[in-house]
C-alpha cells in the first residue's frame, strides 16, 4: 500500500453486477490503496463474486443490513484501524469511476488545506448531468423539495436554491454539501469529527456528516467538475419503493432535528402528514370512481404507509462510534 493516497469503502446490498463494474474501475486506479466492501446481508452472489473476482479487496460480509450509514461505519472503522492513506472515499456500488477522476479529487485536497471533502460531477449512464451540488436545507426545502408540494410546483425557488441551479455545474465551486454517491474525505477529519450517524437508515446521512466534518467552516466542501463518475442511482433502494419513501422522510426529519431543532422538525412532520393525507384522499376518490383501481389501490397503500411512518416517527440519539 506504499504511496497510496486514498482508501475506499463501498457498501453493497444485492448489487452484484454493478458492484463488479464499480470495483473494476476502482481497483485499476494507481492512487487507491485498500478497498473495503461491506456487504449488508445480500442474498445474491455479491460476497462470492468479490472474493473470487477481486481477492485483493477486503470483503466484510455482514449478516444483517446496517443501512447505508451503518454499513459505511463498518468499513470506515476497519480503515481507521488498518489503513494509512490520508484520504478515504465513500463510494456507492452503482458507480463507475472515470479515468483520472480520483486524481482530480485527491489533488483538490492536496492543494487546499481548508477543504475536508471533495466530490465529483455525477452523470447518468447516458452522460447527462446528475444534480449533486447542494446548499443546506431550509424550511422551504423541507416543504418543497421531493414532496407532494414539489410535484405540484417543480420549479419552485426553494428547490432551485437547494440544488444550486443558479451556478454553472461545468465549473468548480464550494458547496455546503454533496450527494453521497462519491465523497473523498480527509482521514484526519473523520478521526476528529466521527463517523456517520447510524440512526439514518438511508438518505440525508451525508448532509449531517458533511455539516459535522466541515464544522461550520465556509469552503470546506469542494465540487470538482473535472472529476466525472457515472452513477446509476438508487439501485439498492429501488428494490423497496415504499420503504425507500419512508426512509427518505424519516431521514429528512432526523436531519431537520439535528440542524434546526425539534420545533422545526415538528412543523415539517405535520406538513408531510397533511400532504399525504390529501394525496390519500385524492387517490381514494379516484378509486371510488373506478379509475385505474389497481394503481389507485397501490398508491393508497403507499401513502397510508408513509403517513403512518410519519405519525410513529420518534427521535433517537445519534449512534456514531
Amino acid at each position: 500500500m506504499s504511496g497510496a493516497r486514498m482508501d475506499v469503502v463501498i457498501v453493497s446490498w444485492n448489487t452484484s453486477a454493478l458492484l463488479r463494474a464499480c470495483l473494476a474501475s476502482v481497483c485499476a486506479d494507481p492512487l487507491v490503496g485498500r478497498v473495503v466492501v461491506v456487504d449488508n446481508g445480500s442474498h445474491d452472489d455479491s460476497v462470492e463474486m468479490v472474493r473470487h473476482a477481486f481477492p485483493e479487496v477486503i470483503c466484510l460480509a455482514e449478516t444483517v443490513n446496517h443501512g447505508f450509514a451503518g454499513g459505511n461505519n463498518v468499513g470506515l472503522r476497519w480503515l481507521l484501524a488498518h489503513g494509512d492513506a490520508p484520504y478515504i472515499c465513500c463510494l456507492n456500488p452503482d458507480t463507475i469511476v472515470r479515468a483520472g477522476a480520483f486524481a482530480v479529487l485527491v489533488a483538490c485536497l492536496d492543494s487546499h488545506a481548508e477543504v475536508v471533502v471533495s466530490g465529483p460531477r455525477l452523470v447518468y449512464a447516458d452522460g447527462s448531468l446528475q444534480s449533486s451540488r447542494r446548499r443546506f436545507p431550509t424550511l422551504g426545502t423541507y416543504l418543497w423539495e421531493s414532496t407532494p408540494l414539489g410535484r405540484w410546483w417543480p420549479r419552485n425557488p426553494w428547490t432551485q436554491r437547494f440544488q444550486m441551479a443558479d451556478i454553472d455545474p461545468a465549473h468548480d465551486c464550494r458547496v455546503d454539501w454533496l450527494v453521497g454517491a462519491a465523497l473523498v474525505v480527509r482521514r484526519s477529519a473523520v478521526m476528529q469529527h466521527g463517523l456517520f450517524d447510524a440512526e439514518f437508515a438511508l438518505y440525508s446521512e451525508e448532509v449531517e456528516w458533511q455539516r459535522r466534518l466541515s464544522a461550520g467552516q465556509q469552503g470546506a466542501v469542494a465540487y470538482c467538475a473535472a472529476a466525472e463518475i457515472v452513477h446509476y442511482e438508487g439501485q439498492s433502494s429501488q428494490q423497496l419503493p415504499t420503504q425507500r419513501l419512508i426512509w427518505f422522510y424519516q431521514s429528512r426529519l432526523r436531519e431537520a432535528t439535528a440542524a434546526h431543532g425539534r420545533i422545526m422538525a415538528a412543523v415539517v412532520r405535520v406538513a408531510l402528514m397533511l400532504m399525504y393525507a390529501i394525496e390519500l384522499c385524492v387517490e381514494a376518490g379516484k378509486w371510488l370512481l373506478g379509475h385505474k383501481r389497481t394503481m389507485r389501490w397501490q398508491r393508497m397503500q403507499a401513502y397510508a404507509a408513509v403517513w403512518w411512518a410519519m405519525w410513529r416517527w420518534r427521535w433517537h440519539p445519534a449512534r456514531i462510534w
